[in-house]
């Protein structure tokens, strides 16, 4: 694997979790930077503009979803939520701020390599370009004529998977299944608010298109403008 572009920031502040993940992470061929305060992640990460985050949710000086609202302020960094608090409610609310997965201490260092190559081996595929909507999923980017909007990993891969079949009415349970493959427990309305942000962006873009069309009772569809 090739460091270059390849840097993991871990955000921890308990020494011998950060060391044991940079461990691992070293050991698959990753570069990495520790932050162990709240309060230099968001310049650290700005600064080294990383291929992903490993974002404590619990630190001192400043949470992870504050960490993780700032960061999505300016960056669709991949970031994976680290936290001890398995209450559902901590793992919507990581998600539904742009996180794009998370583990739960205590946890299986192997594990997390894992999750870490398949957040990124999503940002490694062909763009999709029709002459007007064009994908690009190595930036996470969705480009709008002459507009670029960048997206969270988890809001392209909702756009990636309606764009796949144009006109389609996709379920919100057929969503879920396309972007959580390990069929982790999420809520209707967690897919609800990535479109609703997923559209906010679109439209920021290009206020003329109606690009995601709500099916009253059955899910989204997607429809490519009709050409000029």
């Amino acid at each position: 694997m090739n460091d270059a572009g390849k840097t993991i920031v871990i955000v921890e502040d308990e020494p011998q979790i950060a060391g044991l993940l940079q461990d691992y992470l070293r050991g698959s061929g990753f570069s990495t930077r520790i932050v162990g305060n709240g309060l230099h992640a968001v310049a650290t990460i700005r600064a080294i503009r990383p291929a992903l985050v490993l974002l404590d949710l619990m630190l001192p000086g400043k949470d992870g979803l504050a960490i993780c609202r700032e960061v999505r302020d300016f960056s669709a960094v991949p970031i994976i939520m680290v936290t001890a608090r398995i209450e559902e409610i901590d793992r919507l609310l990581g998600l539904e701020i742009g996180a794009d997965d998370y583990v739960c201490k205590p946890f299986s260092p192997r594990e997390v390599v894992a999750r870490v190559k398949a957040v990124l081996r999503r940002a490694a595929a062909t763009p999709v370009d029709d002459g007007l909507v064009s994908l690009d999923e190595g930036r996470h980017e969705v480009r709008i004529g002459n507009q670029t909007v960048a997206l969270t990993a988890v809001e392209f891969q909702l756009l990636k998977l309606l764009v796949s079949e144009p006109g389609r009415i996709f379920s919100r349970g057929r969503l879920m299944a396309g972007i959580y493959p390990d069929h982790r427990v999420v809520s209707d309305r967690t897919i609800d608010s990535h479109i609703k942000k997923l559209r906010r962006k679109l439209e920021g873009a290009a206020p003329e298109l109606d690009l995601i069309r709500s099916v009253y009772g059955v899910g989204y569809r997607f429809e490519f403008p009709a050409p000029a």
